[in-house]
């Protein structure tokens, strides 16, 4: 069984800044992906970003790029999700989540809102 333990949501004005921290624990591969996703309320849960073990290559969604920055510490299988310049559609419940080969695990989610 995979652990996966959030941290760092809140409430945040616009313009300034959060970290997310996601740790997974239990029977881990080492290669895997792990990620950040979204929902806000009445839309579809949405990719925000994710980033690979062997190498540590990402991907981020367009709404996000040059303002979140993911990144991980593969001894640890915990990633963090670096948030400048929020907005308030960035209002979200934010869920870390990891797949490998025969894994596919997620969080609990952890609340962000984004308002002055």
């Amino acid at each position: 069984q995979v652990q996966l333990v959030e941290s760092g949501g809140g409430l945040v004005q616009p313009g300034g800044s959060l970290r997310l921290s996601c740790a997974a624990s239990g029977l881990i591969l080492s290669f895997n992906t792990m990620g950040w996703y979204r929902q806000a309320p009445g839309k579809q849960r949405e990719l925000v970003a994710t980033i690979i073990s062997d190498g540590g290559r990402t991907n981020y969604a367009d709404s996000v790029k040059g303002r979140f920055t993911l990144s991980r510490e593969n001894a640890k299988n915990t990633v963090y999700l670096q948030m400048n310049s929020l907005k308030p559609e960035d209002t979200a419940v934010y869920y870390c989540r990891i797949t490998f080969k025969g894994g596919d695990y997620w969080g609990q989610g952890t609340q962000v809102t984004v308002s002055s």
